[in-house]
């Protein structure tokens, strides 16, 4: 494809909950922007004001009273990396000073393998805030959801700690055991008692709900998710016996984003033509636009995309493109409304910068940032609990009736349908919504 972009060590450019964590417990990753990004040029360099002379007095006179007064002696290069910790930390909630472990756990995140809980996690009122839980992970078995407060880490309070220390706190050896205590929708606290495992992470499932339906839920955007999506979609029409698919449902609910290119992609397995998504930044390189190519892998397949509020950027990204394009109907909440594109800018000693460089846009120029993606239908999650149909006295039930004109058994009251097996839809209302809409959408097509 045209827009290609072959990620190297250079530079990851990332579009997912930056400012987030994502707990293995990991911290919140952006959306990848293609990746040699590099730094800014000499021009842009010689424009730039002059260095603040008086700042950088006041700088050293800190530093130099920290080094002689403070209680306990503190060396040069911790100071320095403090500096340039709260350098970062006051730009927006996802540019980040990166060590060499944060650097190495995000590499590890973006293909897909990581350690910890399954969590993205973000801050709210001095608390750590969950922004989504991760597909098959142990924050998800536990019934972890999005809005949760963790309030506390192993009976530790979590008040007043940065999100990097929560995150640590959540770290740890596979198996180990930790007690997070939450508050849910401002009710009382609650312990939940999870172990930590090693999180491998399946970007794409898929599975027919029934004949000619099908659900694809991408749970996060990694380095293939682009490629999983185009095997799913050929795997569900053979499962389909081969034949086209009447309606798929696009689950990007609790994604909290990942890699740009990716995002790219799987937008474009579902698009022949039109913008996908553009960016614009300072920087060379961080103005870029993509396009969808000819190519129909989803082979115009009629698509419901289902979003929530733990939907966030590169998600926000497919689901703005579909959305503008027309090529599919949002159904669910309103996203996250994250709007911003972080490069990895790696540095020395296995460190990196975590930077802010652009902000993108959806096809028709929308900027969610801070606002999210709205739903053409808006449909809240509820409990789905069944009832038992009354029993009717029907024809069948009346002596001497006639029989079916096509020889078909009767029907009396009592006959019941052969036994179904459990189905995603059964228990989830918002899928069954748009499974609702794919069914209607057919019939009048058909006619």
């Amino acid at each position: 494809m045209p827009h290609c972009f072959r990620l190297t060590a250079l530079a990851l450019s990332l579009i997912g909950l930056s400012g987030v964590s994502s707990v293995w417990a990991q911290e919140e990753r952006p959306a990848e922007v293609p990746a040699a990004v590099t730094p800014v040029n000499g021009s842009t360099a010689a424009n730039a004001a002059p260095l603040p002379l008086e700042e950088l007095r006041t700088f050293a006179e800190v530093l130099d009273r920290i080094k002689a007064a403070y209680v306990e002696p503190v060396d040069d290069k911790t100071l320095l990396e403090n500096a340039i910790k709260g350098m970062l930390s006051n730009l927006d909630p996802h540019s980040a000073y990166l060590e060499p472990k944060d650097f190495a756990e995000l590499q590890e995140t973006t293909s897909g393998e990581f350690g910890g809980l399954g969590i993205e996690v973000g801050q709210e009122d001095g608390f750590v805030k969950v922004v989504s839980p991760i597909d098959d992970t142990p924050a998800a078995r536990a019934g972890i959801q999005p809005g949760d407060l963790i309030i506390k880490i192993d009976g530790q309070p979590t008040k007043g700690q940065s999100i990097s220390q929560a995150v640590d706190k959540m770290r740890g050896k596979s198996g180990s055991p930790i007690t997070l205590t939450i508050i849910r929708n401002g009710g009382r606290p609650f312990d939940v008692k999870l172990n930590r495992a090693v999180i491998k992470v399946r970007s794409v499932k898929a599975q027919l709900l029934e004949p000619s339906y099908g659900l694809l839920r991408i749970s996060q955007f990694q380095v293939n998710t682009g490629d999983e999506v185009v095997k799913a979609l050929q795997q569900l029409r053979k499962d389909n016996k081969g034949n086209p698919l009447s309606g798929l449902v696009l689950d990007l609910r609790n994604n909290p984003g990942g890699v740009l290119q990716a995002a790219v992609e799987v937008a474009d397995a579902f698009m022949t033509k039109g913008l996908i998504v553009y960016t614009k930044g300072r920087i060379q390189n961080s103005e870029l636009s993509f396009s969808a190519d000819p190519a129909d892998p989803s082979e115009g397949v009629p698509l419901v995309v289902l979003i929530n509020g733990g939907s966030a950027s590169a998600a926000e990204i497919v689901a703005g493109a579909l959305q503008d394009s027309k090529r599919g109907i949002l159904m669910g909440t309103d996203s996250f409304g994250k709007g911003s594109v972080q490069t990895v800018l790696p540095l020395n000693n296995d460190r990196a910068l975590k930077l802010t460089t652009a902000l993108y846009f959806t096809p028709k120029g929308r900027s969610i940032q801070a606002q999210g993606i709205i739903p053409d239908v808006a449909v809240a999650p509820a409990k789905v609990t069944p009832e038992n149909d009354p029993e009717f006295f029907k024809e069948a039930d009346l002596a001497g009736h006639l029989g079916n004109a096509n020889g078909g058994p009767d029907r009396p009251t009592g006959s019941k349908a052969p036994n179904q097996t459990p189905r995603p839809q059964d228990e989830d209302f918002q899928l069954s919504q748009a499974l609702s809409l794919l069914k209607g959408l057919s019939i009048t097509r058909n006619q």
